[in-house]
């Protein structure tokens, strides 16, 4: 079972849909009435996380709904900035400055403290789900862009007139379903350990 989690498919697997996840939540900003107040209850949820897992003794300090928050408050912060670049401008720097920090998504070791928001850790650094700023934020950012295009009709009709009634109930409830999954998750999984493993 170990294996199954320690496998290079399911690393490579695991960035790849992290990173897609984060790029989606970035095209949603641009439908957003308001990125600070959504950010903003986003943290909250994260910062109750935080609190709950360091009562479980595996704590995290900045999972990927810290990050998530965090990308949607310095959007909203900033977002007259990335808008008034011309359009071509905004993918190629987001692409370079990924390539550029990807090193830190695992956190880069360091001796200065304090640095592990931006993916510098020192080695007694330690969360049970870790996102930093980069090279996240500029997925997310990257994610924005392709959103005006989006959210302009600029994509082929199809993506506008086919219906997933369910999957749209899910993304209507994204927040909760993520919240309420980890528990519930958890909580099978120490089902499991109790029935199989004696």
């Amino acid at each position: 079972m170990v294996g199954l989690f320690t496998n290079p498919v399911f690393d490579v697997l695991h960035y790849f849909f992290a990173g897609l996840f984060i790029f989606l939540s970035g095209i949603s900003s641009d439908f957003s009435r308001s990125n600070l107040k959504r950010g903003a209850k986003a943290m909250a949820l994260a910062l109750g996380i935080t609190l709950v897992t360091y009562f479980m003794d595996m704590t995290i300090v900045f999972g990927v709904l810290h990050l998530l928050a965090s990308c949607m408050l310095l959007f909203g912060l900033t977002r007259g900035f990335w808008e008034a670049l011309p359009a071509w401008v905004l993918p190629i720097l987001c692409i370079i400055l990924i390539v550029l920090t990807a090193p830190c998504a695992d956190g880069v070791t360091t001796q200065t403290p304090h640095l592990w928001l931006f993916g510098f850790t020192t080695p007694d650094f330690a969360s049970a789900d870790y996102f930093p700023l980069l090279p996240w934020f500029f997925v997310f950012l990257l994610g924005t862009w392709a959103g005006r295009y989006v959210k302009a009709g600029r994509l082929p009709q199809w993506f506008y007139t086919a219906r997933a009634p369910r999957l749209a109930l899910v993304g209507r409830h994204a927040l909760l379903l993520y919240v309420l999954h980890q528990p519930l998750l958890y909580a099978l999984t120490m089902l499991l350990r109790l029935i199989f493993i004696r």
